[in-house]
């Protein structure tokens, strides 16, 4: 079948939306047509060259939408279903998986290269092979992926707002509540407040936190950051240490989450210095894979026993954590609603990343019509 996509041919060029041609779902796949995208930073992270991927690539990596049609063996889904994918697929029976680490599945090693297991391309078009972020190309009208990258959601759930679920409300939320494990009653530091940030605000307070500080340079997400649980909202890591060693008895933060669109070592550093001792910093944005952005004092760390540790996925399990997240949606308990500052036709998907990067979006949502 043909499908409408935005690709990703060259880093620093437009994103191009171009008419593909699809493969129909084969062994363990699925055929899904897809109703909503979350406009996410890592994309634009490829199509910058932050992150390295193999191009031509179809953009996308938080999505949402129904299954139309299924291939032979698959188990978790039928058609008709609705689901949210999960940015990295869970295969639940490598090493990983089967500790309950399903975030760094052995699946996702190749979600930057953007085919199917056995090196299969569903999208091809005039340049060949095209790959599909995350294995997904949630900015296509239609994809055939993997069943183990979607997960099955209640039917009365509007997608518009569970599509946010795929990669950043868990990325945020996670990071706070299971890499950082906020506890109640600590004092917490939230460093950039985008689409994961402003969750890792959500899952901190519903953690528990009793100081919550959002630290983010632009207004317009201090506001949001106080709307949804922040005590506290700052422009700068040094108005935040301050003002945790003043609710601590001058020892700092008990968690810092680094959440930024681009983390470096002055972010890096200075959330480190922030925290005091027996203190956490969760490192859950990106940079660069080859830049060099932690160079701390590990005397400092020792004497002051503090801990800094990477976070993939929030440490989420997307077959449990999906529903459970949803579930604390659908009790009011957690917002989704009030994450969404603007929607997108598939045609306006440049515009979009161009508020997310001006700091005007929390998060834009990206609508296919069909």
């Amino acid at each position: 079948m043909k499908t409408k996509a935005a690709v990703v041919y060259e880093t620093g060029k437009p994103i191009e939306i171009e008419e593909l041609d699809l493969d129909g779902p084969r062994e363990g796949e699925v055929l899904i047509r897809y109703t909503y995208a979350g406009l996410c930073h890592s994309d634009v992270h490829i199509s910058h060259g932050d992150l390295e991927a193999r191009l031509p690539m179809v953009l996308g990596h938080e999505g949402a939408g129904i299954i139309e049609e299924v291939g032979p063996g698959v188990t978790r889904v039928k058609a008709g279903d609705h689901v949210v994918c999960s940015f990295i697929p869970n295969c639940g029976v490598c090493r990983w998986c089967a500790t309950g680490q399903q975030a760094i599945c052995d699946m996702g090693a190749t979600i930057l290269e953007g085919y199917l297991p056995g090196e299969r391309f569903p999208f091809t078009g005039p340049q060949g092979n095209y790959g599909a972020m995350c294995m997904l190309g949630t900015f296509s009208q239609y994809s055939t992926i993997h069943q183990n990258s979607v997960v099955k959601v209640d039917d009365d759930l509007p997608l518009d707002k569970a599509v946010l679920v795929g990669c950043g409300v868990p990325t945020g939320w996670g990071s706070a509540v299971n890499a950082a494990d906020v506890r109640p009653g600590e004092t917490v530091i939230v460093s950039g407040v985008g689409g994961i940030g402003i969750n890792a605000v959500q899952g901190a307070r519903y953690a528990g936190a009793k100081n919550l500080i959002a630290v983010d340079p632009l207004q317009n997400k201090r506001e949001k950051a106080m709307e949804l649980g922040a005590t506290h909202a700052v422009g700068s890591i040094e108005e935040a240490a301050d003002l945790a060693r003043s609710m601590t008895n001058g020892n700092g933060a008990d968690k810092a989450v680094v959440t930024a669109g681009i983390v470096t070592e002055e972010i890096v550093t200075g959330a480190f210095d922030a925290i005091g001792k027996g203190g956490t910093v969760v490192l859950t944005g990106l940079n660069k894979l080859s830049t060099q952005n932690v160079n701390l004092p590990g005397s400092i760390m020792t004497l002051f026993k503090k801990t800094v540790k990477g976070s993939l996925f929030g440490d989420c399990n997307p077959t449990t954590d999906i529903p459970k997240i949803l579930g604390l949606y659908q009790s009011g308990d957690l917002k989704l609603d009030e994450l969404i500052t603007k929607t997108y036709s598939l045609e306006q998907v440049n515009e979009g990343y161009d508020d997310l990067l001006n700091g005007k979006n929390v998060r834009g949502v990206l609508i296919h019509e069909h």
